[in-house]
């Protein structure tokens, strides 16, 4: 028991190393949460700078779920705790210490989590599959990943349920709630401040976003004073 929560500690901290803020502020100077989705992630940090600066990125998020859920095996862990490990590292990811508790989404860390799982135990693949499947075709059909993301990590636990025990189950579970919850408590987006709550939590929901214009929303720049002040007159 021990072992376990200082792993879920130890991956928490590695969670929250975040890659893109820092590849961000080193190599262009920028701060990457004020810039496109504000997300502190590799997409966000691709579409603002290059592709040379977030693949790397990706890969170091993609590890943090690897190498937490490896080690928790290594050192005799069950398949639910490696699981729970996973998904402290998602945790950190999306709540980063180092980051005044803010983040990304750990979409990244949590596919590293569900790749590995079924390579180093007895687990049945099919909810990797499942997942990759539903990312891979909802991404070539709509040409966008925020729905086919909550598609695809809403069906680990559904195919979990059918091949594995409870407690896999529900540590597949617990990582989807970690992705919708991060997903709905985010601040709202000054875009956002005539959209009903309702229609905002939709949004976010569905979309990731406050607003419906997906490249407005993706490509955002940060207000200058002047800027937030003519919203907030057109808005009142």
């Amino acid at each position: 028991m021990a072992i376990w929560f200082a792993l879920m500690l130890a991956a928490y901290l590695l969670g929250s190393v975040p890659a893109a803020y820092f590849v961000a502020k080193l190599a262009r100077g920028i701060d990457i949460r004020q810039h496109g989705t504000g997300q502190v992630g590799a997409g966000n940090l691709w579409r603002m700078t290059s592709w040379k600066l977030g693949l790397p990125a990706g890969a170091f998020d993609l590890g943090k779920g690897i190498l937490m859920v490896w080690v928790a095996q290594v050192l005799g862990l069950g398949v639910a705790q490696q699981l729970m490990v996973g998904a402290a590292a998602v945790i950190g990811h999306n709540w980063s210490v180092f980051c005044h508790f803010g983040g990304g989404r750990g979409i990244a860390t949590a596919i590293g989590v569900v790749l590995i799982l079924p390579l180093i135990n007895a687990v049945t693949p099919w909810p990797a599959v499942t997942c990759l499947a539903c990312l891979a075709i909802g991404f070539i059909v709509l040409r966008s990943s925020p729905l086919p993301v909550l598609v695809s990590i809403a069906s680990l636990p559904v195919v979990s349920a059918i091949y594995e025990p409870v407690t896999t189950t529900l540590g597949f579970l617990v990582i989807f709630l970690i992705v919708v919850i991060k997903r709905l408590v985010a601040p709202r987006a000054v875009e956002a401040t005539s959209i009903s709550k309702k229609r905002v939590l939709l949004n976010r929901l569905l979309f990731d976003r406050d607003i419906m214009d997906r490249k407005a929303w993706m490509y955002r720049r940060p207000f200058k004073p002047e800027d937030l002040k003519e919203l907030r007159d057109e808005i009142d």
